[in-house]
């Protein structure tokens, strides 16, 4: 009788691994299978892209799409705006809604709930609906074509999220910690620079690369806001890559600059996925 029902358990053991795997590999397919029809699609020749029916392998790999991108556009110009804009929202981001995330998780603030409430509600809030105010904004003041005209609404609609993920971490915290950096003489923001900040570094870290992802892809405030061709972003230079004719689509350009444009970020997912993973995971439970 036992050896019947450890037969069982090792034949449903293997089908429920089995079924895993291969659930498994096909969301890896699924997911992948974009990403790798750009790949081919940016080493293609013109005549295979343009092929009828389908050519999946290129017969011949070419990097004339790559080479064409900075020959016809100032694209290394472009990565730069990227970047510049990315990297200063998000520090800003992180300089302003760590402060403020440590007020709200360690002192009694009088209608506390009500602020949480404010920011959660601008979290959930669809930040295209704010497009058209922000225009106003950014005419009246004179911030077109200047990068603070990204930077600020990057910062702002980013900022709400920064202030609930950090303020969670915060929360985790053992007070004993600060009690006890209080009594060796440290004031509140030395105490939250030099102790409690350097034990948050994967909030830090998952909150960082969100801001910098989102400021990265934006493109409807990008598109508007700035019209300067030396000082547009990637997803708009991208989308505004033309042919050699009016009805000429350059598919195999616009596969390298999105490949050249998603990147940089996977090299950044990559180094930071250690501090990713332990930040989603410590960030979703209270201890």
């Amino acid at each position: 009788m036992s050896s019947v029902k450890t037969n069982k358990q090792k034949s449903s053991f293997s089908f429920s691994q089995v079924w895993l795997g291969f659930s498994v590999v096909l969301i890896l397919i699924f997911f992948s299978a974009p990403i790798i029809w750009q790949m081919l699609t940016s080493v293609k020749l013109n005549e295979d892209i343009s092929a009828i029916p389908n050519v999946y392998l290129p017969s011949k790999i070419t990097w004339e799409h790559y080479t064409e991108l900075f020959k016809r556009r100032p694209f290394l110009t472009y990565i730069f705006n990227s970047a510049l804009v990315a990297s200063v929202s998000t520090i800003l981001c992180l300089v302003f809604g760590s402060p403020a995330a440590y007020v709200l998780a360690r002192m009694n603030l009088r209608g506390e709930k009500l602020i949480l409430t404010g920011v959660l509600i601008i979290t959930l809030f669809p930040y295209v609906l704010l497009f058209l105010g922000l225009l106003e904004i950014v005419k009246i003041v004179g911030l077109g074509n200047n990068y603070l005209a990204l930077i600020i609404p990057y910062t702002a609609i980013n900022l709400p999220l920064t202030i609930l993920v950090m303020r969670s971490f915060f929360q985790q915290l053992p007070k004993e910690l600060e009690d006890a950096a209080k009594m060796d003489g440290f004031k509140t923001l030395g105490m939250l620079t030099n102790i409690v900040l350097p034990m948050t570094l994967p909030a830090l870290a998952t909150t960082g690369i969100l801001t910098f992802i989102f400021a990265w892809n934006e493109y409807i405030f990008a598109l508007t806001f700035i019209t300067e061709e030396a000082k547009k972003t990637i997803p708009v230079a991208t989308a505004q890559l033309g042919g050699a004719t009016l009805f000429d689509i350059p598919y195999g350009p616009i596969a390298a600059a999105t490949v050249l444009g998603t990147l940089p970020l996977v090299i950044l997912v990559l180094i930071f996925q250690r501090q990713i993973v332990q930040g989603l995971t410590a960030g979703a439970v209270k201890g």
